[in-house]
């Protein structure tokens, strides 16, 4: 039924507004157990995973760098006024590292990796729906799902696991330049209640988010990616809510596993 404000739309009820919902989330189950499946199954398209590689890790790597390089220099500086009225400034790079390693490096190149490789994943796919090369594809016998949904996973669980890696390095370096050069605290120090800080589930929680991280992002991509609809604009589309839907499950996921991990290790 059109509304008469607006001729072009239609109305849905709450309860068939709410069905579409489940079936999104019931898609979304089905192609994200389908893509950890095709994992255990042939053929391995080893070529596709570089290429994926390529374009998530290395096209990824400045931004992540700079983002949480200048992360870590903030929370330095920030950090820094409250620290010095207990006379206990030199504990800024227990700070940053715990701060980094723990919590900001991962969900920083989540959320970059979201912004850029969802987006490009949803695009991508959703243009071969419109042109119809996913139909082509199941008529040459070859299954989407493997040769689409499974390269982009791999890729982006590794690539972000490499990245989250890097970006904590470079927190921890944004951290020793503000408290180095611009409070003039000793560098040896620095580094050195920054080691001391981490302990093992500092570390261990600071590398599983993002392999969770990774998941979600690759399959949230390319799940907006094979559900388009509607041409050219249901790409745009599609990529819009790709890039939301990922940030936020990012956020969210983030929160559950911090929890899950305290409890699991005895937080």
């Amino acid at each position: 039924m059109a509304d008469a404000a607006f001729p072009g739309a239609t109305l849905i009820s709450p309860t068939e507004f709410a069905k579409s919902k489940i079936k999104s989330v019931q898609d979304y189950a089905f192609l994200s157990l389908r893509s950890l499946i095709n994992l255990f199954r042939r053929p391995v398209y080893v070529a596709d995973m570089v290429e994926q590689a390529n374009i998530i890790g290395v096209g990824s790597l400045p931004i992540v760098l700079a983002a949480i390089f200048f992360t870590g220099a903030a929370l330095a500086l920030n950090s820094a006024t409250t620290l010095s009225r207990f006379g206990a400034l030199g504990l800024i790079g227990q700070l940053v590292s715990i701060g980094i390693v723990r919590e900001l490096g991962p969900v920083l190149a989540g959320l970059v990796v979201s912004g850029r490789n969802a987006a490009g994943m949803a695009s991508e796919l959703g243009s071969m729906v419109v042109t119809e090369q996913i139909d082509a594809m199941r008529a040459l016998g070859t299954d989407p799902t493997k040769k689409l949904v499974t390269p982009r996973v791999i890729s982006t669980v590794l690539m972000l696991f490499f990245l989250t890696i890097l970006g904590d390095f470079m927190g921890l370096l944004g951290g020793w330049f503000v408290a180095s050069g611009l409070l003039h605290l000793d560098s040896r120090q620095y580094w050195t209640n920054t080691w001391q800080s981490l302990v093992f589930e500092d570390v261990f929680t600071g590398l599983v988010k993002p392999v969770v991280f990774g998941f979600i992002i690759a399959t949230i991509g390319c799940y907006f990616g094979l559900s388009t609809k509607g041409g050219t604009q249901g790409v745009g589309r599609s990529t819009t809510e790709a890039v939301v839907a990922a940030m936020i499950l990012v956020i969210i996921v983030d929160v559950v596993v911090t929890r899950f991990l305290m409890i699991a290790l005895g937080g």
